[in-house]
């Protein structure tokens, strides 16, 4: 495997999707914060277009993100209780700013990726990664089949096919190094049955830290740092 830091500045747009309960918002969140780590002087802009789940959403850390100058688009109505099919204006930076390396969030399953589906036009002259982020203890993706399942839903969906897997398996703070482990060869099953690479394997800082002989590689490991807070 690559880096993931290295898979991300590859692009000018990485795009991440998944099921409800992925935990693609914080994924999305953490490489943002990652791409301007690693890159101190490049624009880094990250747009919220979840307009499907009113919670758990990448513009909760905009604080975080703000204070490392990282640029956060989101809906007017974002972290209330309405939701609106429409999309802020200023997310179309991403591809009229050649300089911005940029980053949407979009909300889960099929009726999140149907942005995706509207924006094809754009997608089709901007370089960028769409990524499907699993987690394997969860409803409808714990298996290799159901994994195959969302993933063509979701590319029917976005209308653009999937480019790489993102092993998220958790429970929250109950996550054992075992269950992001186990995670992984589900996800390589699915990987097999769809043609789809995985590309990284996230897994908490604080878990990491705790947990020796992990059995992952330096490059085979996305560490995050949790930004967003899981109480509704």
């Amino acid at each position: 495997m690559e880096h993931f830091s290295k898979i991300l500045m590859k692009h000018k747009l990485n795009i991440f999707i998944g099921a409800y309960g992925s935990g693609k918002s914080e994924i999305s969140v953490n490489s943002a914060l990652l791409l301007k780590k690693e890159n101190p002087n490049i624009n880094v802009l990250l747009a919220d277009l979840d307009i499907v789940n009113p919670y758990y959403r990448s513009a909760d850390a905009v604080a975080k993100l703000t204070d490392c100058g990282i640029r956060v688009v989101s809906s007017s109505y974002a972290n209330s209780n309405v939701d609106v099919p429409a999309l802020p204006g200023e997310m179309y930076a991403a591809f009229d700013d050649d300089s911005n390396h940029s980053i949407f969030d979009i909300g889960g399953e099929d009726l999140g990726a149907n942005v995706l589906g509207s924006l094809n036009s754009r997608l089709r002259n901007i370089d960028y990664g769409l990524y499907m982020v699993v987690n394997c203890r969860r409803p409808f993706t714990s298996t290799p089949e159901q994994i195959s399942q969302m993933t063509e839903e979701l590319s029917l969906a976005a209308k653009i096919p999937i480019t790489g897997y993102i092993n998220n398996t958790n429970i929250l703070d109950e996550t054992t190094l075992a269950d992001v482990l186990e995670g992984q060869e589900i996800l390589q099953e699915a990987s097999k049955l769809t043609g789809i690479p995985v590309i990284t394997n996230s897994i908490m800082k604080s878990l990491f830290d705790r947990s020796e002989n992990c059995g992952f590689s330096e490059d085979e490991v996305f560490m995050l740092k949790q930004t967003i807070s899981y109480d509704y």
